[in-house]
């Protein structure tokens, strides 16, 4: 069979964690329409009876100063020299700019044998996919198929195409592997999602996800968890929290609900805001909130 790694790269909210979602059939990865929204090198893994795809989800291609952006564009860039394929995703919707061709060549010339998915174009002029189509195909010398991820058009093709570019070879993973991360994990990130999709743009990017308990009963039928919110100034807390803790009281149940269907289980959630001034700037910190340079 074929088997191997792929990284999928892209500019920040390109629609690369959607993607894999689909692909994998399973929800690997949490999605917003906000920028930042993956900040870890997460993996998807798609099994079938004649390959398996290991999808490195990577943090979007960025320009914001900050310890933590830093450690993010770090985290892509190893990525993409320790896989077999890379998977460059582009806003079709956004359009293609010069920017975004000079980006996938930087990546093509690595070496690496790379495939550009051009998302979005469900919401889209048809008239403008043909020629952005051309501008990628013909600048940048790579092979390009459009897709739409919501409507689920040429997503099959799409994973095709990947598979032709991956080497025979054993699975990396059992049958029964979707992703490397744990369930304490993607609570936190189910945590952070509903924070993106609620509030506006400044609030998110400063907020990180602490569980401080997370127990499972011994009938199986309930998790008792117990986080904190940290954001980064006094006047976000009390965004966070709203009038008499209404905001948060809606974006933890937004959230339980979430948890519950990941789980399978009744969630028993007690969430807290805490303030930890510019935390994204102390490396300190965010180790202790998880963010840690990875080995590859």
């Amino acid at each position: 069979m074929k088997a191997g790694t792929v990284a999928v790269i892209g500019k920040a909210n390109a629609g690369k964690s959607t993607l894999i979602n689909v692909l994998v059939g399973e929800k690997v990865a949490i999605v917003s329409p906000k920028p930042q929204t993956t900040r870890d090198r997460i993996l998807g893994v798609l099994t079938r009876e004649t390959h398996q795809i290991v999808f490195v989800d990577t943090p979007g291609l960025y320009r914001v100063n900050n310890a933590l952006t830093d450690l993010m564009m770090k985290t892509t860039e190893a990525t993409a020299k320790d896989v077999d394929a890379i998977l460059f995703v582009v806003d079709g919707h956004t359009g293609i700019s010069d920017d975004d061709v000079g980006r996938i060549k930087s990546y093509r010339d690595r070496g690496v044998p790379m495939l550009v998915a051009f998302t979005k174009t469900d919401i889209m002029p048809k008239e403008n996919i043909a020629p952005n189509l051309a501008k990628i195909a013909q600048e940048a010398d790579v092979d390009v198929i459009p897709v739409s991820a919501r409507k689920g058009r040429n997503v099959r093709e799409l994973e095709k195409a990947i598979v032709s570019l991956l080497p025979e070879g054993e699975p990396l993973y059992g049958d029964d592997v979707i992703s490397d991360k744990s369930e304490r994990f993607m609570i936190a990130e189910l945590m952070r999602e509903k924070i993106l999709l609620k509030f506006d743009q400044e609030i998110p990017h400063g907020v990180a996800i602490v569980i401080n308990t997370f127990e499972k009963s011994e009938t199986g039928d309930l998790y008792r968890i117990d986080l904190d919110i940290v954001c980064e100034k006094k006047n976000h807390k009390a965004i966070l929290i709203g009038k008499q803790g209404q905001a948060l009281k809606e974006v933890s149940s937004f959230a339980r609900k979430d948890m519950e269907k990941f789980l399978g289980a009744k969630v028993y959630l007690t969430v807290y805001v805490k303030v930890k001034e510019d935390w994204r700037d102390k490396q300190k910190l965010i180790r202790e909130f998880g963010y840690e340079e990875e080995e590859f």
